[in-house]
């Protein structure tokens, strides 16, 4: 659904307060790969998105035009899915390229995988 929008330097994630209930969006970076949406938590567990998709873990969307219902869920550390966030969206934003080493953020950053459906 979002491939052809993988150009876009921004997506917007709106998850439901932890202890509120109400709607937050963020305007957050991500990157895309194999239908999945892959976004870097520079605040860790500490993050208020975070901590509310942790909570209730269904999330929207919206990529430019395109606004979709998902599933959000924190990767588990030492996964080749963690490691593939992390330098997709290091290439995306900092310039990462196979054999460099990932900036810091990348490397300190809480991964979270989105699926939309």
């Amino acid at each position: 659904m979002f491939e052809r929008l993988t150009d876009k330097d921004y997506a917007y994630l709106t998850t439901t307060g932890r202890v509120t209930g109400k709607e937050h969006t963020i305007e957050i970076w991500f990157g895309l790969h194999d239908g999945r949406i892959y976004m870097l938590s520079g605040g860790g567990d500490r993050a208020d998105w975070v901590r509310n998709l942790r909570k209730t873990p269904r999330v929207r969307l919206r990529i430019g035009t395109q606004t979709a219902n998902a599933t959000a869920r924190v990767l588990r550390a030492g996964t080749k899915e963690e490691e593939l966030a992390r330098q997709l969206l290091d290439g995306k934003y900092q310039g990462w390229r196979e054999g460099k080493r990932l900036s810091g953020w990348a490397r300190t950053a809480l991964p979270v995988a989105i699926e939309v459906g």
